[in-house]
Parts: C-alpha cells; structure tokens; sequence
C-alpha cells in the first residue's frame, strides 16, 4: 500500500502561482511513478502531468504545458507539481497518484490515489 497525501492547494488569482505537494508514505516511493490528475465540478477527471520513477522523464496535458511544472525528490519521497500564470479554467480538485509502472500518463495505470487538495483561481 502506498498512502498520499496532497497539500498546498487555495484560493489564488489568475496570474497567480501555487505549488502542491504530495507526501507519499508506505512502500518505495521511487519504485513508482507519479502523476497529477484533476477534476472540476461537473467534468470528468483528467491527466495534468506525470513523472518516471527517477525523475528523468515527465509529460504534460497540453493545456498545462509550459505553465506548470512536475517535479519529485525520492529522498523526501515527494512530487511537486509547480503551477505558474494560473488561470480560472485550471480551478479543480487536485489529486496525486502512484503508478507501479516507469512512467504512466493513463488515469487506469495509477492504483494508488490521494484525497485531493482543491485550487481555485480566481478572474
């Protein structure tokens, strides 16, 4: 069993920068990769950013590249995820996953989720 736990989320305006923080306990955290997913009211969950076991690889949703920035420390058993120019459309409950394989971007391929910490970004 891996136990997460997301932090770092509020109220913010748009412009505005947040950083989110996913303590992960249990079993060897760098034997797994990590993803942030969200999910806005009356919309269904969706991929923002994942990175590989070691950090080396990370991928991005097309509507978060450039602005947000995934990121983990397998020392302190943490991912970040870094997320700069906020804008009103990135308002969602935030969730941190582990994944079993290297690298994963498909929501299927995390088995292990946290509760969520909820942004919102204010016009």
């Amino acid at each position: 069993q891996v136990q997460l736990a997301e932090s770092g989320g509020g109220l913010v305006q748009a412009g505005g920068s947040l950083r989110l923080s996913c303590a992960a306990s249990g079993r060897t955290f760098s034997n797994y990769a990590m993803g942030w997913f969200r999910q806005a009211p009356g919309k269904e969950r969706e991929f923002v950013a994942s990175i590989s076991r070691s950090g080396a690889n990370t991928y991005y949703a097309d509507s978060v590249k450039g602005r947000f920035t995934i990121s983990r420390d397998n020392v302190k058993n943490t991912v970040y995820l870094q997320m700069n120019s906020l804008k009103p459309e990135d308002t969602a409950d935030y969730y941190c996953a582990a994944s079993p394989e290297y690298v994963a971007v498909a929501g299927k391929k995390y088995d292990y989720w946290g509760q969520g910490t909820q942004v919102t970004v204010s016009s």
